[in-house]
């Protein structure tokens, strides 16, 4: 009886996705699962989602959107770090900002990518992480390396970028029409801290009350 060589198969890095977008997902998977050397274990749509899902599987690596519902990215690698420590994380994002790669870093991914980069970038950014390298797409590097030639610490681009990792999280349930009570459920934080968070938002963004505080939010999140 001849058995099948299931040494390939074997040796796949197991990969997980976390993205609120099923297309993104699908796209991604069938990308993934086109290479010989890779292979999509699980998904999720959320952050409570993925540390759901975590607690079953064992990926090699994670690829995470920092815009989810709810709970974003950033916190959501924060979160992965303290429980999944030797689990690498590669952030596939709409933005290109450096300030978004660079808070990424700060909570502990290992690398940072466009969505639009070329799927070979992709497959390359993604194997780079496995190695244990770090990656960074050519355009977000070239941000990064700008500012350190031009000395500045902040990015003025956007006021919104002076937020801290936690304002910017109220800020963008702020903008998918959550209330202060369920931000604070959300995020596990007592309304008066929410309150406070969103006093130092819109005193950061120069905004004068709360009605102006939801527009600014609801813009910025509609034009992500």
């Amino acid at each position: 009886m001849i058995k099948k060589d299931t040494s390939t198969q074997k040796q796949k890095h197991k990969i997980f996705i976390v993205d609120d977008h099923p297309i993104v997902r699908k796209g991604l998977t069938q990308l993934i699962n086109q290479e010989n050397d890779l292979v999509v274990c699980g998904e999720a749509e959320s952050a409570h989602g993925a540390l759901e899902v975590l607690k079953k599987i064992k990926p090699d690596l994670a690829i995470v959107d920092i815009s989810l519902q709810g709970v974003d990215g950033i916190e959501l690698i924060k979160t992965m770090k303290i429980r999944y420590n030797s689990l690498p994380v590669l952030v596939v994002s709409m933005h290109d900002e450096s300030i978004f790669a660079e808070r990424a870093l700060r909570a502990g991914a290992r690398g940072y990518i466009m969505k639009q980069e070329a799927i070979e970038r992709m497959m390359e950014a993604i194997r780079r992480v496995l190695k244990g390298d770090l990656y960074i797409s050519e355009r977000v590097s070239e941000n990064i390396v700008k500012r350190f030639i031009d000395g500045k610490t902040e990015i003025s681009s956007s006021p919104v970028e002076a937020l801290s990792d936690r304002e910017l999280e109220v800020f963008q349930l702020i903008g998918q029409g959550y209330g202060t009570s369920q931000i604070a459920q959300e995020l596990h934080l007592s309304i008066k801290t929410v309150e406070s968070y969103r006093a130092n938002i819109k005193e950061k963004l120069k905004l004068k009350n709360a009605t102006e505080l939801m527009k600014h939010a609801l813009h910025w999140v509609e034009s992500k």
